[in-house]
């Protein structure tokens, strides 16, 4: 959900954007804010990255962890049912975004103006996001079918807003704010996310589960967790603090100068650029194996981090209560991710991290198909009954539970590290001078088959009829992607091999 962006991604004077560049010295975010702080960002400037900060929310509450989990369990009422509805919704998204959104981005950069189709993006996606509310349990609010709907449409505004965002930069903050100003939008969509997930947790799940005095007694507001208005307030929550969160992007923050052309004339130039980034391929056949490796890899882990949730749902049978404390970890986890591939780069560089990093995710997955509340690594039999819990705590009590959450942990660590290394890579691939070029095709290598992961993901359900089964041809991708991995040449050791 998070490489939408088309070939209107930012690129300043040496071809990378501020995260790129920042991952390409060895830095990242959170070094970038240390080093600039807050002083010399202007109002425009943190306006353009509060928007990433109360947009990226809807990835965790109502993607990952809190809303589809909620509908596939629930609303659909099977979980097997439910992960091939999902996988499903998102490969109509997938193919959505990837069949529109590099054209989109190209007519874009040539228009000029970002901020009327953002405006709209944005304008759509509160109220659908507000709807879900009525996505109630017994089916007396919204239909599957509306949902379904609504979660497909609302999956690609978000895409489109996503990369109309990102274009924003280069007009919005000057060339010194860019990478605090790129860092702390990273950061607060993460800080943002935790926030909203620890809210919910604390303020409308916890109440009459714990004895804990700093737990309100009652759910706050007067929700009811008997008709699940905790898992239905996740959209109505995302659409009030992206409501409120881009006004100031719209009133403060810079646009891009419009180019004078004409709509038509703009779509025809960004065609024709877009073919000649894609035939630049040629000329670079090293790069374009990396590209197409992980054009793969990435859609694995994509419909990793979409279906994830559901899955965990449904095969350890964790209602809310446990998806929650489960997000906010994996967000943890994913922070200790990006340290984790900062660290893999230097080591060993980010061709072999980009290797030990999928080959993680991929030993991982396995883990995670391993699992279930009765049962650990596929042969390890466990009967709940007859184990004590290991603790008192309101969720993880047994030892299969706590397993697939350290699984999953590693999970977040090797996907989240993963990207990071990706982007590095790239960097050592490419000639100097076309990085620009490049980075526009990783951009749109990150659109093209993303829809594949999700689209076998829920074949695979539809036919074998079991969650282990729909999710076993992720594994696939992430092998062939490794696999390709394995004739990509440079990006070792800088010192060693300084492509």
């Amino acid at each position: 959900m998070t490489e939408q962006a088309g070939t209107a991604d930012v690129i300043l004077d040496d071809g990378l954007d501020p995260v790129m560049r920042a991952a390409a010295d060895g830095s990242g975010p959170a070094q970038l804010i240390k080093d600039r702080g807050l002083r010399g960002l202007s109002l425009g400037a943190f306006s353009w990255s509060l928007y990433e900060g109360v947009r990226d929310p809807y990835v965790v509450m109502v993607v990952i962890y809190l809303f589809q989990p909620y509908f596939a369990t629930v609303v659909v009422g099977n979980a097997v049912k439910g992960q091939e509805l999902i996988a499903f919704i998102t490969t109509i998204y997938g193919l959505t975004v990837a069949s529109t959104a590099p054209f989109l981005g190209s007519w874009v950069q040539n228009i000029g103006r970002r901020k009327p189709m953002l405006l709209i993006a944005t304008a759509l996606i509160i109220p659908l996001m507000s709807s879900l509310w009525w996505a109630k349990p017994d089916h007396t609010g919204l239909s599957v079918l509306t949902i379904s709907a609504i979660l497909m449409v609302g999956s690609s505004l978000f895409a489109y807003a996503e990369m109309l965002h990102n274009a924003m930069i280069t007009s919005a903050t000057t060339v010194t704010e860019r990478p605090h100003a790129s860092g702390l939008a990273l950061a607060g969509g993460s800080f943002v996310s935790t926030l909203m997930l620890a809210f919910v947790l604390w303020g409308f799940v916890l109440p009459g589960h714990v004895p804990w005095g700093f737990v309100p007694r009652r759910p706050l507001f007067g929700l009811n967790q008997l008709t699940h208005e905790p898992e239905r307030i996740a959209g109505p929550l995302v659409a009030v603090f992206l409501a409120i969160g881009a006004v100031p992007l719209f009133l403060f923050s810079k646009d891009a100068p419009s180019t004078g052309l004409s709509a038509i004339a703009a779509f025809r130039r960004g065609f024709a650029s877009l073919l000649e980034t894609v035939k630049s391929l040629g000329t670079e056949r090293n790069a374009a194996l990396y590209l197409g490796s992980r054009m793969l890899y990435t859609d694995g882990m994509t419909a990793l981090l979409a279906v994830g949730g559901v899955y965990a749902a449904g095969v350890m049978h964790w209602a809310t209560l446990e998806m929650l404390a489960y997000g906010i970890l994996l967000s943890i986890a994913a922070v200790f991710g990006g340290l984790f591939g900062g660290f893999m780069d230097a080591r060993f560089g980010p061709r072999q991290a980009v290797r030990i990093e999928v080959l993680g995710a991929l030993l991982c997955l396995i883990g995670q198909l391993s699992m279930g509340r009765d049962h650990m690594f596929f042969v390890i039999h466990f009967d709940p009954a007859a184990h004590a819990p290991l603790w008192r705590g309101p969720m993880f009590r047994t030892l299969p539970e706590v397993v697939y959450l350290l699984i999953g942990l590693g999970t977040g660590v090797f996907v989240t590290g993963q990207y990071a290394s990706s982007r590095t890579l790239l960097t050592r691939l490419v000639p100097e001078g076309k990085a620009a070029s490049f980075f526009g095709l990783y951009a749109l290598s990150g659109t093209v088959t993303a829809w594949l992961g999700s689209f076998l993901v829920g074949t695979s359900t539809a036919i074998f009829k079991t969650q282990q089964a729909g999710f076993a041809p992720i594994a696939m991708l992430l092998c062939i992607g490794l696999i390709g991995m394995m004739f990509v040449k440079g990006g070792g050791v800088l010192g060693k091999d300084m492509r």
